[in-house]
């Protein structure tokens, strides 16, 4: 697609080498930002991002790269996006990242640009640019499972991965919580009450002469309710149902108050944007909240947890600490330490449901199936079992049947090596939450907050692919194999810096 000066995107001649700086300043060819420069294919990116501005009319858009180079800065560095800003206008070797020509100290783009860049910069793309730079990586990083290895040197044999599978492909979920407050049902009837009330305040002033007196809310009163309530340190099922009970009441009355208005002649016009929407949302809710408080019951079909942000769904995990978090659901399939995005859905989903698209997608990028797939106890299903046994995969898990003392003892040892090889993924999944900011997603919108998360994982691949290049041995660990009383070394995923 050519693109011209009519057009509202420009596309910008990539291969830049070099930056002009006053006062005869270099750039320093051993920053990260200056190596990142080259490692990262600009063109791939730029294909994807002019397909948002067909037309031309409108504002000259901002280059794909600036759009691209400000989203990794942010999720490396952990900023907020006026600090992203900040960074890039202080640092000229995050300008010169960012195919910035000259240095300059005026802001590059306005702070409020950067949720456009996140939209226009879908995860899509993120995982489609993920496959093809690491796939190549990923590939010659490929081995043979560790045991498979082992035999064979002990053997003298030659090394497996000749046949029509090669390597292991490690599989795992998680959740990437969102920032938002602990939900409650009794918490999230007392916003959803303050806001209608909010929009009463509204309407009401358009219809003033219409009524005697102004609807009574009573919100003195529920709000009293609602402090005793969270003022109680134990609740009893009796007690919740009490003040659940109110709410409902309280949220049910200004419901029908705004109702009334509008049958008056209040506009909904006189509520801004956010309002409206979120009263939209407040009906909902208070369905749900009705449905399951006659149901005796704490689950419904897509529910909401969040008036703000009504895409977010609980997420059971069954964790210890955290059983239930809230957020997206991802799907990753790792290679050669390199982590793959299968799946990001706001609705929870069994992950062994997509054991065939996460091998499927193995096949696309290297061109045949992996020899060992490796994952946790829910993914030996029977299906997968089946499904794998077709294409001759072994799936790690227990055999099903009865089986001898020396077969179970065998189960066990492999078993204990697939532990193994899979704390990598798991390892991976702490990193990304701690140092890339997936821990607690600031994103808001569902679109811009998948972003974010294959932003995450992205960055997180290119780190991996820098310390191979500059310090290969910190991307190793060690454990001992109780079969051959011996220690092994396995490639592992992430290091924090």
């Amino acid at each position: 697609m050519q693109i011209g000066a009519d057009r509202m995107y420009r596309k910008k001649e990539s291969g830049q080498l070099e930056m002009r700086f006053p006062f005869n300043v270099e750039l320093n060819p051993e920053s990260q930002w200056v190596i990142l420069a080259e490692r990262i294919p600009w063109d791939k990116i730029e294909e994807e991002y002019m397909k948002h501005f067909p037309g031309s009319e409108g504002q000259v858009a901002k280059p794909a790269r600036l759009a691209f180079g400000a989203l990794y800065i942010q999720t490396a560095e952990g900023l907020t996006d006026a600090k992203t800003r900040e960074h890039i206008r202080e640092n000229p070797h995050m300008q010169f990242f960012c195919g910035m020509d000259n240095y300059t100290t005026e802001p590059p783009f306005d702070a409020s640009l950067m949720v456009y860049f996140r939209k226009r910069i879908p995860a899509g793309l993120i995982m489609k640019v993920t496959e093809e730079v690491f796939g190549p990586e990923a590939l010659a990083q490929m081995d043979a499972p560790v045991e498979e290895a082992i035999d064979c040197i002990e053997e003298g044999a030659e090394a497996p991965g000749k046949g029509d599978n090669r390597g292991a492909l490690l599989l795992d979920a998680t959740c990437c919580p969102q920032d938002i407050r602990y939900p409650t049902d009794i918490g999230l009837l007392n916003q959803a009450r303050e806001l209608t009330e909010e929009a009463i305040d509204k309407m009401y002033k358009a219809v003033i002469k219409q009524y005697g007196y102004k609807p009574r809310t009573y919100r003195q009163v529920a709000r009293k309710d609602y402090l005793a309530y969270t003022k109680t340190r134990k609740h009893s099922k009796k007690a919740i149902r009490k003040h659940l009970r109110k709410q409902l009441q309280y949220v049910a009355r200004n419901l029908r108050i705004i109702e009334g208005l509008i049958d008056k002649g209040a506009p909904l016009s006189l509520l801004d944007q956010q309002l409206y929407r979120k009263l939209l949302v407040i009906g909902e809710v208070y369905r749900q909240q009705k449905e399951m408080y006659d149901a005796k019951t704490h689950r419904c079909d897509s529910r909401i947890v969040s008036i703000s942000q009504p895409h977010i769904r609980p997420i059971v995990r069954g964790k210890e600490q955290t059983p239930t978090e809230f957020g997206s659901k991802v799907a990753i399939g790792m290679v050669g330490g390199y982590a793959f995005v299968t799946e990001i859905a706001w609705e929870n989903f069994a992950e062994a449901s997509l054991l065939p698209a996460a091998a499927e997608q193995y096949k696309r990028m290297f061109g045949f199936y992996p020899k060992t797939i490796i994952g946790d106890r829910a993914y030996p299903n029977r299906a997968n079992r089946e499904w794998c046994a077709q294409r001759g995969i072994r799936l790690s898990g227990l055999a099903l049947g009865r089986k001898t003392d020396e077969a179970k003892r065998g189960d066990r040892k492999q078993l204990y090596r697939d532990a193994c090889e899979r704390n990598a993924i798991e390892g991976g999944f702490g990193v990304v939450k701690r140092k890339l900011g997936l821990g607690r997603v600031m994103a808001k919108l569902p679109d811009t907050s998948q972003t974010a998360v294959a932003m995450g994982f992205f960055v997180a691949n290119i780190e991996r692919k820098l310390r191979l290049l500059f310090a290969p041995d910190l991307l190793s660990f060690v454990y001992y194999d109780f079969d051959r009383l011996a220690l092994v070394i396995s490639e592992g995923f992430l290091v924090a810096g």
